[in-house]
């Protein structure tokens, strides 16, 4: 047998399989909401049906073209949790707020994104070229919301936000992503030097004091997140995409306790110190507490009134569009995972869960089979990042952690969010389709591989038993 030939499966009908019914949820759950209403399907229904089948069909089309080898579970996913988040929103607006159609337009421009990501970015490998001025892109994306000029001040009592027009965006989402690209190059560059060893205690293997240098930095922007921006999620998420690439990287788990003793140390310090995070954190301690419940800043009105409206819904919810999530404040951005759970009940809010461990699973998934260390450290970072956002903002609402700013991912209404998180998608894309790809495993020439000048390792053996090969089908998951 002279050789094996592995034929990879690009599984893209999979995908449109898959698409077909994320289509169907979603304009399953529009419907309900029309339903509701009491009014026929009007030509809005049919648009907003439209503005979320085009651009994932034609996604879907520039996958089967450039990157068919990519990962099939991935955007069928998220089309699902972009549909699901979109049905709230609108069955949420009311006469005076548009912030469904706000939404929907955001949507197709994130969308056209991802879509211009994965046709001009062929190759991952080139962002690694872009380690230090990821770094410097990142400094500043975090800085514009303290400028004065463009900032548009404090929101909901934190800074991040800047004024484009009549609009505003929030920097810190596209920051995640440089982030991430600097951390992967920098780790997958000096990965050699950070694993030498240190101090041992026990069966812990700590780290060299100079090697902590790139922790001590991110932990101090972190801490500057907090202190100058008021803004406890994306301090808490910054910090732990570091520590999740860091420990990916080295398998350390020394790495991991370091950067969360930093961090809780951190939030402590912050708490004594900052009076809007102590707030919070009374917040959310003393929840029930009638003089923190009718606090005017830094109260619990907000969560508590979550909390009632998911015990409302119970096991299976009130039904869409029969609930009263606008009880709550900002029911259609930060607290729309409690108004799923009113509406659909802990069964829907699980499902919901479910399809988000999903995603960040495929993502990891994806790391796990890149085939170049930035690679990998890049598809963690970006999963990571995904999952942290993820946690942050349900453990605020079901109050596990004290509530943050940060928006559900794709689910939740902000356009600066959903931007980003589909181009997080869209890399992670491009990454799977480079670790899911056949490798060339074709012989060389005869008159290379079997000359007498070829080197060893790029010489080929004579079989003159046969000349059949061997073809292994091999289906990727």
């Amino acid at each position: 047998m002279s050789g094996v030939e592995t034929v990879v499966r690009p599984r893209r009908n999979v995908e449109l399989a898959l698409l077909a019914l994320a289509w169907a949820v979603a304009i399953g759950a529009n419907t309900m909401k029309w339903l509701q209403d009491g009014t026929v399907f009007e030509n809005d229904f049919w648009l907003q049906a439209a503005l979320l089948i085009v651009p994932s069909l034609a996604l879907h089309i520039v996958l089967r073209f450039r990157a068919k080898y990519a990962d099939p579970i991935i955007l069928p996913i998220v089309v699902t949790l972009n549909g699901l988040g979109l049905a709230m929103i609108h069955r949420l607006d009311t006469p005076q707020t548009d912030y469904g159609n706000t939404q929907a337009r955001w949507t197709v421009v994130g969308m056209v994104l991802a879509i211009a990501v994965i046709w001009f970015l062929r190759d991952h490998r080139i962002l690694r070229r872009f380690t230090y001025i990821s770094l410097i892109v990142s400094a500043v994306l975090l800085l514009l919301p303290l400028v004065p000029g463009i900032t548009a001040g404090e929101i909901n009592g934190a800074q991040v936000w800047i004024r484009i027009g009549s609009s505003t965006f929030q920097p810190g989402e596209v920051a995640k992503i440089t982030i991430a690209v600097f951390f992967a190059g920098y780790l997958s560059t000096n990965r050699d030097l950070i694993l030498l060893a240190g101090r041992r205690i026990g069966k812990l293997q700590l780290p060299r004091f100079k090697d902590l240098g790139p922790m001590v930095v991110a932990w101090v922007a972190a801490i500057g997140i907090l202190i100058f921006q008021h803004d406890l999620g994306m301090s808490i998420l910054f910090f732990g995409i570091f520590i999740s690439t860091i420990y990916i990287a080295t398998s350390r788990a020394s790495w991991a306790i370091i950067g969360v003793l930093l961090m809780f140390g951190g939030a402590m310090a912050a708490s004594l110190v900052l009076p809007h995070i102590r707030l919070r954190i009374d917040g959310w301690l003393n929840a029930f507490s009638p003089d923190v419940y009718g606090r005017t800043y830094g109260g619990s009105y907000q969560i508590v009134q979550g909390l009632f409206g998911m015990a409302n819904g119970g096991l299976l919810g009130t039904g869409l569009g029969q609930g009263r999530p606008d009880l709550v404040p900002f029911p259609h951005s930060d607290m729309i995972v409690a108004s799923f759970g009113e509406e659909l009940g802990l069964v829907g809010l699980f499902a919901i869960v479910m399809l988000y461990a999903m995603l960040v699973s495929r993502s990891f998934r994806t790391a796990l089979g890149a085939r170049d260390s930035f690679g990998k450290l890049l598809a963690a970072g970006l999963a990571a990042a995904v999952g942290l956002q993820v946690f942050v903002i349900m453990g605020g609402v079901t109050r596990l952690i004290p509530l943050t700013g940060l928006t559900t991912p794709f689910l939740a209404a902000g356009g600066s969010s959903l931007l980003a998180n589909w181009i997080i998608v869209a890399l992670l894309l491009v990454i799977s389709n480079a670790a899911r790809r056949p490798v060339n495993s074709a012989p060389l020439a005869s008159d290379r591989g079997h000359g007498p000048d070829a080197p060893p390792s790029l010489r080929t053996p004579r079989n003159t038993s046969s000349d059949t090969t061997t073809t292994q089908v091999v289906r990727r998951r």
